[in-house]
This record gives C-alpha cells, sequence and structure tokens, in this order.
C-alpha cells in the first residue's frame, strides 16, 4: 500500500492519501482522542504522540500536529494508517455517515430564505471543493444582517491563512453573486 502526502495551507497539517476512499459521504472532524472513540483509525492516529486533531474527507485524512516535528511524526502516521487500512477495520465503529462539530441548528431569517440557498450552493460547488483540495471544509453556520457565518473544519480550522481565505476569498465571491452578504466571520 502506497500512501501520499500533501501539504496544506495550515503548517500544522498534512493531507494523507490512502488510494481508498475513507468516508463514503459526509466527513468526520476529530479534536480529541475522546472524539475519536467512534472511529478504530482517528483512535489509532490520536495514538501517535504530537497528533492534536484528525479529519476524514471522501479521500483522505488529514492531521493536524501539536509543536512536534513532521520529520518525527509522518512515519508513525503512514504507519498507523497503513496497519488500519491492512487490517480490514472500518473507518467509523458507528452508521454515523457524518460526525459534525457544530453545536447547534443554521439560523437565519425566513425572509433570506432565497439568500441563503444561493450562498449554500456557491459553497457547495465553488468554495467546498476548492477547501478540500487543502485537507479542510468549510460548511454554513447561519446568515444575519448581511454576515454570513461559516464553520471551518480540519486543515482550514486553526490554518494562519484562514482569515484571508474567508476575507479574501470567500467573502469577495459571495458578495459578488449575493449583494446582501458583506462579510463572513468563522464559528
Amino acid at each position: 500500500m502506497f500512501i501520499q502526502t500533501e501539504t496544506t495551507p495550515n503548517p500544522a497539517t498534512l493531507k494523507f492519501l490512502p488510494g481508498k476512499v475513507v468516508m463514503e459521504t459526509g466527513n468526520a472532524d476529530f479534536r480529541s482522542a475522546d472524539d475519536a472513540m467512534v472511529s478504530p483509525l482517528a483512535t489509532r492516529l490520536f495514538a501517535v504522540p504530537g497528533v492534536e486533531a484528525v479529519f476524514f474527507g471522501y479521500d483522505f485524512v488529514a492531521v493536524t500536529k501539536n509543536d512536534a516535528e513532521w520529520q518525527h511524526l509522518k512515519p508513525a502516521i503512514l504507519g498507523a494508517i497503513m496497519e488500519h487500512f491492512m487490517s480490514g477495520a472500518p473507518v467509523m465503529a458507528t452508521a454515523a455517515p457524518e460526525l459534525d462539530t457544530d453545536s447547534g441548528e443554521e439560523f437565519f431569517d425566513t425572509g433570506d430564505e432565497t439568500i441563503v440557498a444561493t450562498i449554500k450552493e456557491l459553497l457547495e460547488t465553488r468554495v467546498r471543493p476548492a477547501v478540500a483540495q487543502d485537507g479542510g471544509d468549510i460548511t454554513f453556520r447561519g446568515y444575519r444582517e448581511g454576515t454570513v457565518f461559516l464553520n471551518m473544519k480540519g486543515a482550514c480550522s486553526g490554518c494562519p491563512s484562514s482569515t484571508a481565505t474567508l476575507k479574501h476569498g470567500v467573502q469577495n465571491l459571495l458578495h459578488h453573486f449575493v449583494p446582501e452578504v458583506e462579510h463572513v466571520e468563522a464559528v
């Protein structure tokens, strides 16, 4: 089994591509070893000292480290991923298709349904595919008085360039297609 790695804009996160489907639908974002208990693969990765977060996309695993060096972590992470897939164990122990760390429902005013539908479509077709290439995900959380609230996951969460991505990339794109959008904020 050959596992490729890719850097992400977040220097603390590496993207591992095992050449297999990791999550058939949705994604999973683990911020602690306790969160990872529903996934044999995430549990295995958190056993590697220095692993701070794990994110599963369709065909990749993004691993975020603490202040440890990649040269020391990478071999152990590659080994853990390889052992997991060679064992035949499932990625998720439960049938939950998507783990979401969002606490709460989406919020927006009833009169803004058309605006929200357009924002969601733009996020789904233009933003999320680009963000997934960088080892993360971005999801709609809410819209109120010209401000779009988004949840950043995986490599995007805590990335030094995520503010620039939100303000100069996502905000400009949304404002171009939906003039009512004035600001974009991460929650």
